[in-house]
């Protein structure tokens, strides 16, 4: 009974937060609003004996992502007024996106496919059960492909992320140029200048 009133507390918590970060006009509460999410969903999978997860997402999601995004997106400069007139640009196209989205969540997260008939609880294990050697087992062997899928996404959304943070060069500021650091060659960094050699001073010639 306890378990079950405690899967509902978080699980709601879980909800609400992810709902205010895509509904929150403020970025740095919509990234703490993601912080409480991951907090929350920690403790689900905490409730399902899948402690090594638990703590990775605090450790790693909480502790370093999550306060990298924050730093940056207090760092960056937004023009809003310019994401707004984008969004009122493409509004079609989210309302397609969003749409087919919403299905197939409510297909996924329906009876037929979700919920303590489909997935039962999980039984108790022995003393010695690792669940990070069944995590490792089931990976890099069930779930193979969809950790590579998930590797090319994560690295599409760091090319987007960049590409969007990207305003150009701009006059009076350094910038590297990839070709010309790999066509250099020693000679051209180092120089090497002869200089006659200085006579040492005599103490007489000192004084």
């Amino acid at each position: 009974m306890a378990t079950e009133v405690l899967f509902y507390i978080f699980a709601s918590i879980c909800v609400l937060s992810a709902l205010m970060v895509i509904s929150s006009k403020n970025p740095v509460r919509a990234v703490l609003s993601l912080v409480s999410a991951f907090v929350s969903a920690a403790a689900l999978w905490m409730l399902l004996e899948a402690e090594f997860l638990s703590l990775v997402l605090i450790v790693v999601y909480v502790g370093a992502v999550m306060v990298l995004f924050l730093f940056v997106v207090m760092m960056l400069d937004v023009d809003v007024a310019e994401l707004k007139a984008g969004f009122v640009r493409y509004w079609p196209v989210a309302v397609v996106a969003g749409t087919g989205i919403i299905a197939i969540l409510v297909w996924a997260v329906g009876p037929g496919h979700f919920g303590p008939n489909y997935f039962p609880a999980p039984a108790a294990h022995a003393g010695d059960y690792s669940n990070i050697q069944e995590l490792g087992m089931s990976l890099f062997s069930n779930y193979l492909y969809p950790f590579e899928i998930a590797a090319v996404i994560l690295l599409a959304a760091m090319i987007a992320a960049i590409t969007l943070t990207f305003r150009g060069h701009r006059p009076g500021t350094k910038s590297q140029i990839p070709s010309k650091q790999v066509a250099v060659q020693a000679k051209d960094r180092l120089s090497i200048i002869k200089m006659p050699a200085e006579k040492p001073h005599s103490e007489g010639e000192s004084s």
